[in-house]
């Protein structure tokens, strides 16, 4: 199904601001693309609240009137994946496994500061099982297909898979997801809008399925910057409002190693010509060998993280339900079986020597630019199809922004391909903490490239 395009953040708050549309008219209109039975709705929600939505914004609208606007996200229409607990619902995390758990009996924490911003809850999206894949095919309720070549029927990406797609076709403005190795920066880059992962330790995690507590994020999706800066400044509770930096002041290292490897010819040219762009802009930019990136496949062979921590979480319910499991993620899950405590406590003492070393490297600079994942969007059925091309193409997507997550940095990822073209994406990532100045260069960027 082709629509016209929806307004990107930016454009859908002016508007309002403006008078010239309404959260209901949004609402509305995001609710019919979501029901629209040639679109992508069943696949790329779980759960609608439509009834509930549609009173969010009329309360909205009536607060508006009386003069009240309580964060940029006000009457805007926004989705959370479903790993988030909303009272009332169950929260499946892409699974059958959970599909007879009680109904949450609270909002998590970030649910509860989007209804406290005035944003427009409009339903949950589909994932990953268990948020454990960065390509967002889906067994259970169906992968929701990338916007670029519909009619191919391309993957999305994941772990936010309706996150990504639900913000392409107009069924939401912005959409929380998470972030454990690239699940928002991923479906961001595939689908050709902007995700943004930040430093874990500012978000509230309370009422959400983990994936691995030591690499978790709650990351955020929109088709602009100022989207996602705002979504994060709601759910971290901060007031930041990004703004333009001076691209002449900019100097970005460009890492060589690792991360531009096995690039294909759409996302190398991609990427080149927004380096192209960023230089002539004013921008320095550093080619710098980081040979640390390379030590990770080593660090990591036994699972690390995520192996020994889902384990943890996901043993009594394999022995229980263990063939209700999609396969591919059940396996990786049971890696963590043979996960010592030994192993997990130097494996603490790995990353926290890999962290003072990478940062002694980049620390110099404003930032890091790389591809966000080096190859364009493949086709589901041959993934579904072919088991070793579905580990290796996972692999893929998930090398280069899981990086991020080991570093505990913060990275966001824009799209940077040309009108038509397969959609690419550029990360820009820093440091812990470095949210910030990370979404004012990100601004400037964009600027750029657009």
């Amino acid at each position: 199904m082709s629509y016209p395009a929806f307004p990107n953040f930016t454009s859908a708050r002016a508007a309002i601001d403006a008078g010239h549309s309404s959260a209901l008219t949004l609402t509305e209109s995001a609710l019919d693309r979501i029901a629209d039975p040639e679109g992508e709705g069943t696949r790329a929600f779980t759960q609608v609240f439509a009834e509930r939505a549609l009173r969010l914004a009329q309360a909205s609208d009536s607060l508006r009137t009386a003069g009240l606007k309580r964060s940029p996200l006000e009457g805007l229409p926004v989705s959370i994946k479903d790993l988030f607990d909303v009272a009332g619902t169950r929260t499946t995390a892409g699974s059958t496994v959970l599909h007879d758990a009680p109904a949450a009996t609270q909002d998590a924490e970030v649910v509860q500061r989007l209804l406290a911003s005035g944003a427009v809850l409009i339903g949950k999206t589909n994932m990953t099982e268990f948020a454990y894949s960065g390509l967002g095919i889906n067994p259970h309720y169906g992968t929701p297909a990338n916007p670029w070549q519909r009619h191919e029927q391309r993957i999305p990406g994941g772990s936010s898979s309706g996150a990504a797609v639900a913000i392409t076709d107009g069924m939401c403005i912005a959409s929380v997801g998470s972030d454990t190795g690239g699940s928002a920066r991923i479906p961001a880059a595939l689908c050709g809008i902007t995700g943004f992962k930040p430093t874990a330790r500012r978000m509230p995690t309370t009422g959400l399925v983990p994936l691995s507590p030591a690499l978790d994020a709650v990351g955020v999706l929109a088709a602009d910057v100022a989207g996602c800066a705002a979504a994060d400044a709601v759910l971290s509770g901060t007031s930041c409002t990004p703004r333009v930096a001076r691209m002449t002041q900019a100097r970005f290292a460009i890492p060589t190693t690792l991360v531009q490897d096995d690039m294909d010819a759409g996302v190398a040219a991609a990427f080149q010509r927004a380096l192209e762009r960023l230089s002539a802009a004013g921008a320095q930019l550093i080619e710098l060998a980081v040979p640390e990136f390379n030590e990770l496949a080593d660090i990591n062979a036994a699972g690390g993280f995520s192996a020994a921590e889902s384990w943890a979480w996901h043993a009594d319910l394999i022995r229980q339900r263990g063939a209700s499991y999609d396969p591919r993620v059940m396996s990786r899950i049971l890696r963590g079986r043979e996960f010592s405590a030994r192993a997990y406590i130097d494996l603490l003492a790995q990353r926290a020597d890999w962290q003072r070393r990478v940062a002694t490297r980049l620390g110099e600079f404003d930032g890091w630019l790389m591809p966000t994942v080096p190859v364009i969007a493949p086709c589901i059925a041959g993934l579904v199809a072919d088991e070793a091309l579905y580990f290796e193409v996972n692999g893929l997507m998930l090398r280069n922004p899981s990086i991020v997550n080991f570093m505990d940095g913060c990275a966001i990822s824009l799209p940077c391909h040309q009108p038509g073209a397969a959609p690419a994406g550029i990360s820009l990532v820093g440091p812990a903490l470095g949210d910030p100045v990370i979404l004012d260069w990100a601004t400037s960027i964009e600027h750029v490239l657009n």
